[in-house]
Protein backbone atom coordinates (compact mmCIF):
# COMPACT_ATOMS: atom_id res chain seq x y z
CA UNK A 1 0.00 0.00 0.00
CA UNK A 2 1.17 3.79 -0.91
CA UNK A 3 0.32 6.22 1.53
CA UNK A 4 0.76 9.76 0.48
CA UNK A 5 0.12 12.36 3.77
CA UNK A 6 -0.30 16.00 3.11
CA UNK A 7 1.93 18.26 5.48
CA UNK A 8 1.26 21.86 6.16
CA UNK A 9 3.93 24.03 7.56
CA UNK A 10 2.41 26.31 10.57
CA UNK A 11 3.13 28.69 13.14
CA UNK A 12 3.02 26.87 16.76
CA UNK A 13 -0.15 27.90 18.74
CA UNK A 14 1.82 28.96 20.94
CA UNK A 15 3.57 32.27 18.90
CA UNK A 16 2.87 36.04 19.17
CA UNK A 17 1.60 36.78 15.76
CA UNK A 18 2.15 40.25 14.00
CA UNK A 19 1.72 41.55 10.91
CA UNK A 20 3.52 43.46 8.71
CA UNK A 21 3.24 46.62 5.62
CA UNK A 22 0.01 48.13 6.94
CA UNK A 23 -1.77 44.77 8.04
CA UNK A 24 -1.05 43.02 5.01
CA UNK A 25 2.13 40.46 5.39
CA UNK A 26 2.49 38.07 8.21
CA UNK A 27 5.24 38.64 10.11
CA UNK A 28 7.25 35.62 10.73
CA UNK A 29 10.05 36.87 12.54
CA UNK A 30 10.62 34.73 16.17
CA UNK A 31 7.97 32.76 15.01
CA UNK A 32 8.41 28.59 15.49
CA UNK A 33 6.77 26.06 13.15
CA UNK A 34 5.80 22.93 13.39
CA UNK A 35 4.01 20.46 11.65
CA UNK A 36 0.11 20.98 11.21
CA UNK A 37 -1.48 19.14 14.24
CA UNK A 38 -4.36 17.64 12.26
CA UNK A 39 -1.74 16.36 9.95
CA UNK A 40 0.74 15.04 12.25
CA UNK A 41 -2.35 12.80 13.64
CA UNK A 42 -2.18 11.39 10.21
CA UNK A 43 1.17 11.06 9.94
CA UNK A 44 1.30 8.94 13.02
CA UNK A 45 -1.82 6.61 11.60
CA UNK A 46 0.43 5.97 8.47
CA UNK A 47 3.35 4.98 10.45
CA UNK A 48 1.15 2.06 12.00
CA UNK A 49 0.40 1.38 8.84
CA UNK A 50 3.90 1.17 7.72
CA UNK A 51 4.80 -0.82 10.82
CA UNK A 52 1.82 -3.45 10.96
CA UNK A 53 1.20 -3.78 6.83
CA UNK A 54 4.33 -2.78 5.28
CA UNK A 55 2.68 0.14 3.53
CA UNK A 56 5.43 2.56 2.13
CA UNK A 57 4.73 6.62 3.03
CA UNK A 58 5.56 9.44 0.99
CA UNK A 59 4.60 13.14 3.10
CA UNK A 60 3.65 16.30 0.12
CA UNK A 61 3.89 20.07 1.28
CA UNK A 62 2.97 22.82 -1.27
CA UNK A 63 5.70 25.63 0.18
CA UNK A 64 9.23 27.14 -0.45
CA UNK A 65 12.60 26.06 1.27
CA UNK A 66 11.23 27.59 4.40
CA UNK A 67 8.98 24.50 5.02
CA UNK A 68 11.57 21.72 4.42
CA UNK A 69 12.74 21.37 7.92
CA UNK A 70 8.88 20.38 8.80
CA UNK A 71 9.64 18.13 6.11
CA UNK A 72 12.49 16.70 7.36
CA UNK A 73 11.03 16.43 10.78
CA UNK A 74 8.56 14.56 9.09
CA UNK A 75 11.09 12.10 7.68
CA UNK A 76 12.48 11.47 10.81
CA UNK A 77 9.24 10.28 12.54
CA UNK A 78 9.62 7.74 9.91
CA UNK A 79 8.38 8.92 6.29
CA UNK A 80 10.43 7.00 3.48
CA UNK A 81 10.67 10.20 1.10
CA UNK A 82 9.42 14.05 0.96
CA UNK A 83 8.31 16.00 -1.79
CA UNK A 84 8.00 20.01 -1.90
CA UNK A 85 5.81 21.76 -4.54
CA UNK A 86 8.16 25.10 -5.05
CA UNK A 87 5.03 27.82 -4.45
CA UNK A 88 3.45 29.57 -1.81
CA UNK A 89 0.77 28.41 0.08
CA UNK A 90 -1.50 30.73 -0.39
CA UNK A 91 -4.73 29.79 -1.64
CA UNK A 92 -6.55 26.58 -0.83
CA UNK A 93 -7.86 25.83 -4.41
CA UNK A 94 -4.79 26.31 -5.88
CA UNK A 95 -2.61 24.20 -3.17
CA UNK A 96 -5.42 21.52 -3.83
CA UNK A 97 -4.61 20.86 -7.60
CA UNK A 98 -0.76 21.00 -6.68
CA UNK A 99 -1.36 17.97 -4.40
CA UNK A 100 -3.97 16.42 -6.38
CA UNK A 101 -1.16 16.67 -9.22
CA UNK A 102 1.72 14.85 -6.85
CA UNK A 103 -0.99 12.07 -5.67
CA UNK A 104 -2.14 11.48 -9.50
CA UNK A 105 1.58 11.28 -10.42
CA UNK A 106 1.74 8.81 -7.40
CA UNK A 107 -1.17 6.74 -8.25
CA UNK A 108 -1.26 6.62 -4.25
CA UNK A 109 -4.02 4.08 -2.36
CA UNK A 110 -4.52 6.10 0.38
CA UNK A 111 -4.29 9.95 0.67
CA UNK A 112 -4.29 11.44 4.34
CA UNK A 113 -4.50 15.16 5.12
CA UNK A 114 -5.37 17.24 8.06
CA UNK A 115 -9.06 17.94 7.66
CA UNK A 116 -8.07 21.77 8.27
CA UNK A 117 -4.46 23.77 8.85
CA UNK A 118 -4.43 26.14 12.04
CA UNK A 119 -3.43 29.02 10.49
CA UNK A 120 -6.11 29.40 7.75
CA UNK A 121 -8.52 27.09 9.04
CA UNK A 122 -10.25 26.92 5.49
CA UNK A 123 -11.01 22.98 5.77
CA UNK A 124 -11.56 23.40 1.95
CA UNK A 125 -8.23 21.79 0.56
CA UNK A 126 -8.79 17.84 1.27
CA UNK A 127 -12.37 17.46 -0.12
CA UNK A 128 -11.11 19.39 -3.01
CA UNK A 129 -7.97 17.05 -3.74
CA UNK A 130 -10.50 14.38 -3.70
CA UNK A 131 -12.76 15.74 -6.38
CA UNK A 132 -9.97 16.60 -8.78
CA UNK A 133 -9.04 13.51 -8.09
CA UNK A 134 -11.92 11.65 -8.53
CA UNK A 135 -11.38 9.67 -4.72
CA UNK A 136 -13.93 8.58 -2.32
CA UNK A 137 -13.38 11.01 1.00
CA UNK A 138 -14.08 10.84 4.41
CA UNK A 139 -13.80 14.17 6.23
CA UNK A 140 -13.61 14.61 10.50
CA UNK A 141 -12.52 11.19 10.37
CA UNK A 142 -10.69 10.13 13.65
CA UNK A 143 -10.48 6.23 13.07
CA UNK A 144 -9.45 3.96 10.21
CA UNK A 145 -8.53 0.37 9.28
CA UNK A 146 -7.86 -1.05 6.01
CA UNK A 147 -8.10 -4.49 5.21
CA UNK A 148 -7.05 -5.66 1.86
CA UNK A 149 -8.87 -2.91 -0.59
CA UNK A 150 -11.31 -2.28 1.82
CA UNK A 151 -11.21 0.91 4.36
CA UNK A 152 -13.24 1.46 7.70
CA UNK A 153 -13.47 4.48 9.11
CA UNK A 154 -14.73 6.71 11.53
CA UNK A 155 -16.12 10.43 11.71
CA UNK A 156 -17.48 12.68 13.84
CA UNK A 157 -20.68 14.01 12.78
CA UNK A 158 -23.12 15.98 14.91
CA UNK A 159 -24.08 14.28 18.07
CA UNK A 160 -21.77 11.31 17.76
CA UNK A 161 -20.06 9.08 15.04
CA UNK A 162 -20.68 7.47 11.60
CA UNK A 163 -18.55 4.47 10.61
CA UNK A 164 -18.37 4.25 6.70
CA UNK A 165 -16.93 1.85 4.38
CA UNK A 166 -14.66 3.00 1.11
CA UNK A 167 -12.68 1.65 -1.67
CA UNK A 168 -9.46 2.52 -2.08
CA UNK A 169 -7.99 4.78 -3.31
CA UNK A 170 -9.40 6.75 -1.10
CA UNK A 171 -8.71 10.77 0.69
CA UNK A 172 -8.94 11.02 4.44
CA UNK A 173 -9.14 14.14 6.23
CA UNK A 174 -8.16 13.50 9.49
CA UNK A 175 -8.46 15.19 13.19
CA UNK A 176 -7.40 14.59 16.89
CA UNK A 177 -8.79 10.61 17.39
CA UNK A 178 -7.18 9.13 14.47
CA UNK A 179 -4.77 8.23 16.85
CA UNK A 180 -4.24 9.16 21.08
CA UNK A 181 -1.93 11.84 21.65
CA UNK A 182 0.05 9.50 23.45
CA UNK A 183 0.88 8.13 20.13
CA UNK A 184 2.12 11.06 18.42
CA UNK A 185 5.69 10.22 17.18
CA UNK A 186 8.86 12.58 18.97
CA UNK A 187 12.24 11.82 16.09
CA UNK A 188 14.83 10.65 18.38
CA UNK A 189 18.51 10.49 17.42
CA UNK A 190 18.62 8.13 15.09
CA UNK A 191 15.93 9.14 13.46
CA UNK A 192 16.70 12.77 12.98
CA UNK A 193 20.45 11.15 11.08
CA UNK A 194 18.38 8.95 9.09
CA UNK A 195 16.54 11.87 7.82
CA UNK A 196 19.08 13.53 6.52
CA UNK A 197 19.93 10.62 4.10
CA UNK A 198 16.18 10.51 2.91
CA UNK A 199 14.97 12.01 -0.67
CA UNK A 200 13.23 15.13 -0.53
CA UNK A 201 12.08 15.64 -3.85
CA UNK A 202 11.32 19.27 -5.18
CA UNK A 203 9.16 19.86 -8.01
CA UNK A 204 7.76 22.41 -9.54
CA UNK A 205 4.23 23.78 -9.55
CA UNK A 206 1.63 23.01 -12.34
CA UNK A 207 0.25 25.99 -13.94
CA UNK A 208 -2.86 27.08 -11.86
CA UNK A 209 -4.31 30.39 -11.01
CA UNK A 210 -4.89 31.25 -7.24
CA UNK A 211 -8.65 31.65 -6.59
CA UNK A 212 -8.51 33.33 -3.95
CA UNK A 213 -5.95 36.56 -2.19
CA UNK A 214 -5.63 37.90 1.24
CA UNK A 215 -5.98 41.73 1.14
CA UNK A 216 -5.49 42.41 4.66
CA UNK A 217 -5.39 40.67 8.37
CA UNK A 218 -6.85 41.84 11.72
CA UNK A 219 -6.65 40.51 15.40
CA UNK A 220 -9.43 39.86 17.52
CA UNK A 221 -9.85 43.26 20.13
CA UNK A 222 -8.26 42.96 23.20
CA UNK A 223 -9.79 41.82 26.07
CA UNK A 224 -11.62 44.77 28.05
CA UNK A 225 -11.33 45.39 31.79
CA UNK A 226 -12.35 42.88 34.56
CA UNK A 227 -14.58 44.05 37.42
CA UNK A 228 -14.12 41.77 40.51
CA UNK A 229 -17.23 41.63 42.64
CA UNK A 230 -17.25 40.39 46.23
CA UNK A 231 -19.03 37.23 46.20
CA UNK A 232 -21.03 38.61 49.25
CA UNK A 233 -22.02 41.60 47.43
CA UNK A 234 -24.97 39.79 45.31
CA UNK A 235 -26.78 43.44 45.00
CA UNK A 236 -23.83 45.40 43.32
CA UNK A 237 -23.32 42.05 40.66
CA UNK A 238 -27.16 42.05 39.95
CA UNK A 239 -26.76 46.05 39.27
CA UNK A 240 -23.62 46.12 37.01
CA UNK A 241 -25.25 43.19 34.82
CA UNK A 242 -28.78 44.74 34.42
CA UNK A 243 -27.22 48.49 33.62
CA UNK A 244 -23.93 48.21 32.75
CA UNK A 245 -23.81 45.07 31.23
CA UNK A 246 -27.06 44.95 30.11
CA UNK A 247 -27.35 41.17 30.26
CA UNK A 248 -30.72 40.92 32.23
Amino acid sequence: MKILVCISHVPDTTSKINFTEGDTKFDTNGVQFVINPNDEFGLTRAMWFKEKQGATVDVVNVGGPETEPTLRKALAIGADSAIRVNMPATDGFAVAQQLASVAKDGAYDLIIAGRESIDYNGGMVPGMMAAMLGKAFVTNCVGLEIEGNTATAVREIDGGKETVTATLPLVIGGQKGLVEESDLKIPNMRGIMMARQKPLKVVEPVDVNNASATNKFEKPAPRGAVKLIDADNIDELINLLHNEAKVL
